[in-house]
């Protein structure tokens, strides 16, 4: 395969190579989507990679018709998604890679290389993403900058973000023991733990699906669980004072208002 050499900022010349990794149970129709908006990229310089997870609805004649798009794929049972997306990290090769699950969609056959022209001089570098609930869309727009309040209730878009494959190292790889918020924990520690890099650019990565089990109201109370969990375990000495903080500036805030509504209506 011909590699093409983009100029960079940040770096005199560099071919960075992009792993996509693509996780698959079932849905045959959502990873032809997401496999064909990966091969019709104009970076050339992209190992695609495909997990799954032993599909019965004819995933795997996808897998055969791309074959040569393909630099490595399987299908056998997992453990599940996790577990598939460890998997993935252990037969990849990238510089970074970015994690775009069945269904999921780069947003133009142009986004990675629009992104690759930022410069990738981070651990983490996460683009923006486009979420579908049902037909009705919304632009997710990452933070210029993190800090442990964003985490504490909100998270950056997985589909979007490029992470440095040597943060896995320093982070580990993602919990197989939680169910819906382990790739949150991995950005989580990354930041706030570890003191990893992060940059935001404003370029359109993916387009999301909001069907899976994360974004389903039914499963919220599992996910609460799961987050609290890794709160207690990774930050408990934390909590108790970022409460007292968020309860301060929410008194603050409340006194702030009752001082403008006196002020106009001259009451002392």
């Amino acid at each position: 395969m011909y590699y093409k050499i983009i100029r960079l900022k940040h770096y005199k010349s560099l071919t960075l190579k992009i792993s996509i990794i693509t996780i698959n149970y079932n849905n045959a129709a959502g990873l032809e989507k997401t496999v064909n908006s990966v091969i019709d990229q104009t970076y050339e310089f992209i190992e695609y990679i495909i997990i799954d997870g032993g599909s019965d609805d004819g995933s795997t004649d996808v897998l055969a018709k791309y074959q040569n798009k393909i630099a490595y794929s399987i299908s056998e049972r997992d453990n599940g998604i996790y577990h598939a997306m460890n998997k993935g990290i252990h037969k990849s090769s990238g510089d970074y890679l970015l994690f775009l699950n069945s269904g999921d969609i780069l947003f133009k056959s142009n986004s990675i290389e629009d992104a690759v022209k930022q410069g990738f001089d981070c651990d983490l570098v996460s683009g923006n993403m486009l979420c579908d609930n049902d037909g009705i869309k919304r632009d997710w727009i990452p933070d210029d900058k993190l800090d442990f309040a964003l985490f504490y209730h909100n998270t950056i878009p997985h589909p979007s973000t490029f992470i440095k494959r040597t943060l896995f190292d320093l982070v580990g790889l993602y919990d197989e023991a939680l169910s819906i918020v382990s790739d949150w924990k991995f950005f989580f520690l990354a930041y706030c733990k570890f003191n990893c890099s992060y940059k935001h650019i404003d370029v359109f990565i993916a387009e999301f699906m909001e069907d899976g089990i994360s974004s389903n109201p039914l499963y919220r109370p599992k996910m609460k669980k799961e987050q609290e969990d890794v709160i207690s375990e990774n930050f408990a000495a934390f909590v108790p004072y970022y409460e007292e903080l968020l309860d301060a500036r929410k008194k603050l805030r409340k006194l702030r208002y009752t001082i403008k509504i006196k002020k106009f209506f001259g009451i002392r």
